[in-house]
């Protein structure tokens, strides 16, 4: 597993990897959004952002690994900006079920249980005095805690669609805990791009994973013991593991061990490659779900964080 600098070398050796603008051109829609060298027309892909928003996601997750590099620049900047906008507006409409908690009135931004305040109330009445704030309840709805820790399988097969889609949960999963999650991209390794307890800017975040061009095998069984590492340095009483990715193992050993060690798991693969993932979710009874594609994640995310 690599953290600190470790991980920031392998992301940096990552990105000298390049796409030419000859090859991105055989994409389409890309000569519309970069007309020419160095060129990112930010109107041309609002405008296919609106017509099909995973196009051009994926199309924009390409753009990340140009040889151009005023192109790379323009649309790392963008991606950032819209992979987190786009996450930000997602969650908003996908609230984890939370817990109906009571706490003082004085200590908490709660609604006045009459219930359970009505001795301090006829209290207060009968003495012609103000109700003390200490000895009123409120009733509020809390969420419990919960340490994520995020498993973005960055091998060969990761670009386009698959990339756009990684970025987007990683955005997601800042913005929900953001000083409670963790995210781990690997292949033949694991690298940790945002350790746990360790905040981070979401578009930081989305910036460095795109920076990670996908490459080499896909050793499931590390990531899935990287994600134990992570989350063992967290208090919180629900530590759940979210897997993004297809589970092909080409290296290493048998996943379902590691798996199985894990306080919870939640697989989600791509839709029409998702045989291997549900083989291993049905062999540790981890929950599972596809994506078909980045614009999903969310509802995905959604459900796996669900209380």
């Amino acid at each position: 597993m690599l953290e600190g600098d470790d991980a920031e070398a392998a992301v940096a050796e990552a990105s000298r990897r390049t796409t030419s603008r000859h090859e991105l051109s055989r994409r389409q829609n890309f000569t519309e959004i970069s007309p020419e060298l160095g060129q990112l027309d930010e109107s041309a892909f609002d405008e296919l952002l609106s017509v099909d928003p995973d196009e051009a996601l994926a199309l924009l997750a390409d753009m990340n690994a140009a040889t151009d590099e005023r192109l790379r620049s323009l649309a790392r900047r963008l991606a950032g900006r819209i992979m987190v906008d786009l996450a930000r507006q997602g969650l908003a409409g996908h609230r984890s079920v939370g817990r109906l908690a009571r706490r003082p009135l004085d200590r908490s931004q709660g609604d006045l249980d009459l219930d359970a305040s009505l001795d301090e109330l006829v209290a207060a009445r009968r003495g012609r005095r103000a109700p003390d704030p200490s000895a009123l309840v409120a009733a509020t709805w809390e969420r419990p805690e919960t340490a994520v820790c995020l498993l973005v399988d960055r091998s060969g097969s990761m670009h386009g669609a698959r990339l756009a889609t990684a970025t987007l949960a990683a955005a997601a999963v800042a913005l929900r805990a953001p000083s409670a999650c963790s995210v781990v991209a690997f292949a033949h390794d694991a690298i940790v791009v945002g350790p746990q307890g360790v905040q981070r800017d979401p578009e930081a975040l989305v910036g460095d994973l795109l920076r990670l061009r996908g490459f080499g095998v896909t050793d499931v069984s590390l990531a899935l013991r990287a994600a134990a590492a992570q989350l063992e340095r967290s208090s919180a009483p629900r530590r759940l593991t979210v897997l993004l990715s297809d589970c092909r193992s080409t290296s290493g050993g048998d996943p379902v061990p590691a798996a199985s060690a894990l306080d919870e798991l939640a697989i989600i693969a791509p839709e029409g490659d998702s045989d291997d993932a549900r083989v291993l979710a049905d062999a540790v009874g981890a929950r599972f779900a596809t994506v078909g594609g980045p614009t999903s994640i969310i509802e995905a995310l959604g459900s796996a964080l669900a209380i």
